[in-house]
């Protein structure tokens, strides 16, 4: 195996993938960038690779700086609201700050943050680097990453879910969840929604989709039981762990066409997150035949 070549490289990819993934909300940039990354691990003299690893990170995260400084101009400018790209994931392993860290809650949150409050808070708290190795990986002063790391946390554990539900417990309801939506049983949907229940329908202006989020549980069940009825007999439906929650992709004629996650709280749907933009939904595998 060459010391530097592309098996070497094969090694990291998965993981380069991963940070990337949270850095950016989105696989497809995720894996530009982890191509942009291997280029440049081409490229560099062998004297500059001391550690493949750091040397890699270093490289990707701050590719990842300079794409979320651009992509936050994109966003103000985004139809609708944002929600990032959907990843099937097999049922949580992870440790729970890994497993965490993919949700669509912990994503959609992560936008709320500066680029290097984002990158420090991820590579400190996901993936455990030390205040100065993150200064070195992103090229700003230890006391800035501390400090940017300091606002990040604060921000996330004020908007942290406080109540979590077992993994078995939280496919349960959702499984109900989709039943009661497709038959259209108000009573049994209202029962399930929190009070405070809220919906994103991300269509980014490519396909028909709510333009605002949806508040309350009845406006809520409302409007997950009419895109339901609208979407037809020829939607299969089709349950999946989406960023390491249970969840269901719509597939229409073999092909994605609807990916949709919840967050519980105490036992009730507090957020439901729908992507139906196609241009998020490239990377989900086609629906497999029954």
């Amino acid at each position: 195996m060459e010391p530097y070549g592309p098996d070497r490289f094969s090694e990291h990819r998965q993981y380069l993938l991963s940070l990337g993934y949270r850095m950016l909300g989105s696989m497809a940039d995720a894996e530009d960038l982890v191509q942009e990354t291997y280029l440049r691990w081409q490229q560099a003299s062998r004297d500059d690779i001391r550690t493949p690893r750091a040397f890699l990170t270093t490289v990707l995260t701050r590719l990842a700086l300079n794409h979320l400084d651009s992509a936050r101009v994109r966003r103000e400018q985004y139809v609708g609201p944002w929600l990032p790209e959907p990843v099937v994931t097999t049922e949580p392993t992870d440790p729970a700050e890994l497993s965490e860290s993919l949700t669509m809650a912990f994503l959609v949150l992560l936008e709320s943050l500066s680029p290097l409050e984002r990158v420090a808070f991820l590579l400190h708290e996901v993936f455990e680097y030390s205040h100065a190795e993150v200064a070195q990986i992103t090229g700003s002063t230890e006391a800035a990453c501390r400090q940017a790391f300091r606002r990040a946390k604060a921000s996330v554990a004020e908007r942290r879910p406080r109540f979590k539900t077992s993994p078995s417990a939280a496919e349960q309801l959702t499984t109900r969840f989709l039943d009661a939506v497709q038959a259209g049983r108000m009573d049994d949907l209202l029962s399930m929604l929190h009070e405070n229940v809220v919906t994103y329908s991300d269509g980014g202006g490519v396909t028909r989709a709510a333009l605002n989020p949806i508040y309350g549980a009845d406006r809520v069940a409302r409007f997950l039981v009419g895109v339901a009825r609208k979407g037809g007999t020829g939607l299969i439906r089709r349950a999946a762990f989406i960023n390491g929650q249970p969840g269901f992709i719509g597939f229409l004629d073999g092909r994605p066409h609807t990916a949709m996650v919840v967050d519980i709280e105490n036992d009730r749907i507090r957020t439901v997150y729908i992507v139906v933009n196609p241009q998020k939904l490239q990377n989900l595998a086609k629906e497999k035949q029954q």
